[in-house]
This record gives C-alpha cells, sequence and structure tokens, in this order.
C-alpha cells in the first residue's frame, strides 16, 4: 500500500470549501491595536486589556486556540490568528502600521 500522501490539514482550504469567510492580513492586523494608556501601548487586542504576548504565552505554555477562547469569551478565533501573523511579521522584521485603539482605557 502506497504512503498517505493527502496534503497536511488546511484550515483555509477548508473554510473557502465550505464558503467561510477568511480574513485577509489587513483585516487581522487591523485587530492588533495600541493605546499608551494600556500596557505602556503594547500591541494589544481591539483596544482591550490584553496584550498580544500575553496570548503567545498561553499558546507556547501549551493552551489550545479553544481553551483561551473559552477563558476570555470576548475573544474570537481571528484574535488569535492576528497575534500569530502579529509576531510572524514582527520576527521576519518587517514593518507593521500601529492602529490606535478606539476603545476607552477603562476595559
Amino acid at each position: 500500500m502506497a504512503p498517505f500522501s493527502q496534503a497536511p490539514y488546511d484550515p483555509i482550504s477548508i473554510a473557502c470549501r465550505w464558503g467561510i469567510p477568511v480574513p485577509t492580513e489587513a483585516e487581522l492586523l487591523k485587530r492588533i491595536t495600541f493605546d499608551p494608556r494600556i500596557y505602556g501601548g503594547k500591541p494589544i487586542i481591539r483596544g482591550r486589556r490584553m496584550a498580544v504576548e500575553h496570548v503567545l504565552g498561553m499558546l507556547a505554555a501549551g493552551s489550545s486556540r479553544e481553551e483561551i477562547l473559552a477563558d476570555f469569551e470576548w475573544m474570537e478565533i481571528a484574535d488569535i490568528d492576528a497575534c500569530l501573523l502579529y509576531a510572524c511579521k514582527l520576527v521576519a522584521n518587517e514593518h507593521v502600521e500601529e492602529v490606535p485603539s478606539e476603545r476607552p482605557a477603562a476595559e
């Protein structure tokens, strides 16, 4: 019998096949905002008190996306994808445009 030759799991292809809209890189990166009143202006998710580094730390510690989403009900899967994309671009030394937060700092 020939070895298994099917391509690895690809969530983008599956989403497209089912007609699920897939956000563009630009749409994902709009989720990463900056507010000097929150964490000293570090990158945060949609103006909330959740820094990109916190999400990356949870993933690095072994938390699954599902566990993170269960712990933070306001968070969406696209927020996690945005954190990963932001980190990828930062490590690749690409320029990422800062998007100011539009949310009040009280949250």
